[in-house]
């Protein structure tokens, strides 16, 4: 939110309390109580957007609405504080405001699988080039601070979640075992990544192996929520021990569950409609077998999705979005009430125009869900307002000639890794690899 937006608080509208507050445990939304309630618009609304400078390089990087910023950091190939060297394919991100509002910690994904590692330490498998790279940035002067490497030797660093304790839970897209591909070690879990400190290098067994996608942690209960990135795939959660949350609590007993219809009504061609679920276990979360999660769960009456990617957890429902679902096969967006299970078929794109492949998502309070695009080019950032409309926040305009060693069109590059943080909105561009830090009026996005 850019300093010429005046008054701190506009009715119905995001606040730049309401965006700092909610920044991690996120309790100022409910799309559903809204405007989105039974029904599944196909409005689309296009704002006016303008090539905008990068205040890091110059370059106009992006198209963004009137009175938008942003600042480029972190691209690939650069040098990280600690020594290293920041590898491609920025992916999934968290982020972590301190107490006072004015640091931000963020912690980013990269989905690398076979290469150099990207430091010594702390490494699961050294055959791998994945992991986590943890940036800080300074809010109110609005400059990046500092990077460095924070989880190495991980396969295929995709999305992930942060917990209501302060850590990254990174996810490996990944079934891959050296059996079947070049590594020394099993691969397919989710690691733990405090943001003020290191990565923990053990998987953390309980969550399942299978091809993660992201996460989202109930801060009421500690359960978490886990996609699957398959064209069949399942959406689970992890039940901890009564009690048990906080640091090292995933670690504890616990059950892996899988989402199933409870009865023969499936909302899956119904937008707006409800059905009730329910919850069958998983006997062997661990499974050697490729896909043996999804299986188990699919024997015990497991729901089917398209390619379960990004959630997001906030005001008691869970939002998460199947990438090439619906008739068209360019996104739906679900939500799932937790305390009554109530799955809800939320919105559905009828095409690329509107909204093409949804991936990772993010909440911004009284606004809606803003939806990362992993489509055609250029691709967007999207707005699903609470009014049930499609507004287009931003647009790659990546063209290098150059600029910091790149050359060529990278328009078509995903967005990825959306959070927020007070007045900022981070994102992270996969390809060529950059991270941005925007700021704007968010509330003019409302309508």
């Amino acid at each position: 939110m850019s300093a010429a937006v005046g008054a701190d608080t506009i009715a119905g509208m995001a606040t730049r309390r309401q965006l700092l507050a909610s920044a991690v445990s996120g309790t100022a939304f409910a799309v559903s109580a809204l405007a989105l309630k039974g029904r599944a618009t196909t409005t689309r609304v296009v704002r006016e957007l303008r090539p905008v400078a990068d205040q890091t390089t110059g370059a106009a990087l992006l198209r963004l609405p009137p009175g938008f910023s942003y600042k480029s950091a972190s691209w690939s190939l650069d040098a990280t504080d600690d020594g290293n060297v920041v590898s491609g394919l920025h992916d999934g991100m968290g982020a972590f405001p301190a107490a006072d509002g004015r640091t931000v910690t963020l912690v980013r994904n990269h989905e690398i699988t076979l290469a150099p590692l990207l430091a010594d330490r702390p490494v699961y498998d050294p055959t791998c080039g994945g992991g986590t790279t943890t940036l800080t940035f300074d809010a109110v002067a609005g400059d990046w601070l500092s990077s460095r490497v924070s989880l190495a030797g991980t396969y295929k660093n995709c999305s992930g979640g942060p917990t209501p304790w302060g850590s990254w839970l990174t996810c490996e897209e990944t079934l891959a075992d050296p059996s079947t591909h070049r590594v020394s070690r099993r691969h397919g879990f989710v690691f733990e990544v405090p943001a003020e400190g290191v990565g923990d290098p053990r998987p953390i067994p309980g969550l399942g192996r299978f091809e993660h996608e992201a996460a989202a942690v109930d801060p009421g209960t500690g359960i978490v929520y886990l996609t699957e990135d398959e064209r069949r795939a399942g959406l689970y959660r992890f039940v901890p021990a009564a009690g048990s949350m906080g640091p090292g609590s995933l670690r504890g007993p616990g059950q892996l569950q899988m989402l199933a219809i409870d009865g023969r009504s499936d909302p899956k061609d119904r937008p707006g409609t409800a059905a009730p679920v329910k919850w069958v276990d998983i006997d062997d979360p661990e499974a050697l077998d490729g896909r043996a999660v999804f299986a188990q769960g699919k024997a015990r009456g497991g729901k089917t999705f398209r390619r379960l990617e990004g959630c997001w957890f906030d005001g008691g429902r869970l939002y998460f979005v199947s990438t090439t679902g619906g008739a068209a096969g360019k996104g739906q967006v679900w939500e799932l009430g937790v305390a009554n299970d109530r799955l809800t078929l939320l919105y559905e794109s009828p095409g690329r125009d509107t909204l093409d492949m949804p991936d990772n998502l993010v909440s911004l309070p009284g606004l809606g869900l803003l939806l990362c695009e992993d489509g055609g080019s250029p691709t967007r950032l999207r707005l699903l307002t609470n009014d049930g409309e499609i507004v287009t926040v931003a647009e790659n305009a990546v063209v290098l000639d150059g600029l910091r060693g790149f050359n060529g069109d990278y328009r078509g590059g995903e967005w990825c890794g959306a959070c927020r943080a007070g007045d900022w909105l981070f994102v992270n561009l996969q390809v060529p690899g950059i991270t941005f830090a925007i700021t704007g009026p968010w509330e003019t996005l409302a309508g």
